[in-house]
């Protein structure tokens, strides 16, 4: 703990005799959303995803072996979903999202995600079962789209699909989410549409070179 205050990452209220988070925390804060960062283009594209889909809209990188939300937009009218957040890097097995980058992972990386987080049930819809998993990434993988109805949180319905480098590779996912009761079949169809011509738009900028250069804090 001693060692901790040394290095300003918590303060000792010695009258209280506790601890409290130290200031160096925030420039980890900062620090940390400049190594995700999420280029301005890129932010753009997930905002127009928000806006025409009229859902809350998602950007998804991997980092490590980790699924983790990178960007978020959102509004009062299509909230994001409880706990999205920057950095969020949990339940990859119950989120659209998640499904789609798992996809993409070899099996011994998806086993070393899962070794890692596990398959908690999160609604009575979450799949918890590995051989179950398997074979939905396998569809997953096929369609290019992956969808989550109510597996992250009852009564919500998500999407997403990936977002592919130069070289072909996943390097991340965008995805939107709305409530079931507002997912018709037709609203599905917009949704992917959607989808797919955001994806397109995220591919490109990543295939052109420019994403270090462009980088902005997210």
């Amino acid at each position: 703990m001693q060692a901790l205050v040394q290095s300003d990452y918590l303060v000792h209220l010695r009258t209280e005799h506790r601890f409290e988070l130290g200031y160096k925390l925030d420039r980890l804060g900062v620090s940390l959303h400049r190594q995700i960062g999420v280029p301005t283009p890129v932010r753009a594209e997930i905002a127009r995803l928000h806006q025409k889909a009229e859902a809350a809209g998602y950007f998804a990188v991997y980092r490590g072996a980790d699924v983790v939300v990178a960007f978020v937009m959102d509004s009062p009218e299509h909230p994001r979903l409880k706990p999205l957040n920057f950095g969020f890097h949990e339940a990859a097995h119950a989120t659209a999202f998640g499904k789609i980058l798992l996809s993409a992972m070899t099996s011994e990386q998806v086993t070393q995600y899962l070794e890692t987080h596990g398959m908690p049930r999160l609604t009575a819809h979450t799949m918890t079962v590995r051989n179950q998993l398997d074979e939905h990434l396998a569809l997953v993988s096929h369609a290019g789209i992956a969808w989550e109805h109510e597996e992250f949180v009852p009564g919500m319905t998500c999407a997403a699909i990936g977002v592919r480098n130069g070289a072909g590779i996943f390097v991340g996912a965008v995805a939107v989410s709305a409530p079931s009761a507002e997912v018709s079949g037709e609203r599905e169809r917009v949704l992917e549409r959607l989808l797919r011509d955001t994806a397109n738009g995220v591919s490109k900028y990543y295939r052109s070179g420019i994403v270090r250069r462009s980088a902005t804090v997210a």
